[in-house]
């Protein structure tokens, strides 16, 4: 079975870290500030955050312009979080990440909007090693997060050399996005409300589990393993 996580709301919070780090790089870029209240973020790929910015401040969409803003975007983090760590994780999330990486039948990796230079930052920063994750779907590897289902299916699959059916995945997230993204590869999805939605918002979504945190490691563990 693949378990994949989540990062920012799910394993841990930055204090909105990447999204200065990104405002940054735009007006380094483009000489905009941008406004991020025009644009949804949560639950989204940054490769469609930074496209959204673009219709709002007229800045070019090209391969070209997107790999500057990737590179420039990544080294403003980088700058950032070394500067000052303002990385937390959310109680419980490592040792569930353990309890997972430790289950015989589970196999652990992540799913994110996240581009995989800035995502990994956020992990290790969180005081999670990165590499723990075996099998990961990050934001460009799909146009949109139902896409990166199938992506972190077929890694699974050439890692492996065993090909896994949607219903033996678990997506561990915080958002509809993660429940919908989750149920349109036939995934099961444990929401977790330490981000921006409650267990209310989360349960009307559909997840088939909604929690207020990842703390009761046991049980949850025996859910994702049933």
């Amino acid at each position: 079975m693949l378990v994949l996580f989540d990062i920012d709301g799910t394993l841990l919070h930055s204090l909105s870290a990447g999204v200065h780090a990104m405002s940054s790089a735009l007006r380094e870029l483009h000489g905009v500030d941008p406004d991020f209240s025009k644009v949804e973020v949560h639950g989204r790929l940054d490769t469609l955050i930074w496209r959204d910015l673009a219709e709002v401040h007229g800045y070019p969409t090209c391969d070209a312009s997107h790999e500057r803003f990737r590179s420039t975007y990544s080294a403003h983090l980088e700058r950032r979080l070394a500067e000052r760590n303002t990385v937390e994780r959310y109680p419980g999330t490592r040792e569930l990440v353990d309890a997972v990486r430790g289950h015989p039948a589970l196999t652990l990796g992540m799913l994110t909007g996240n581009y995989e230079f800035t995502g990994r930052l956020k992990v290790r920063h969180a005081g999670i090693d990165p590499d723990l994750f075996l099998v990961n779907a990050w934001a460009g590897d799909a146009p949109d997060r139902r896409g990166l289902v199938p992506v972190a299916m077929r890694r699974f699959a050439e890692r492996t050399g065993t090909p896994i059916a949607g219903d033996r995945v678990v997506i561990i997230g915080d958002t509809p996005a993660d429940i919908d993204c989750a149920h349109a590869s036939g995934a099961r999805c444990l929401a977790v409300a330490t981000g921006h939605f409650g267990i209310d918002a989360l349960r009307a979504a559909g997840a088939d589990l909604a929690v207020s945190d990842l703390r009761d490691t046991e049980r949850l563990l025996a859910w994702i393993a049933q």
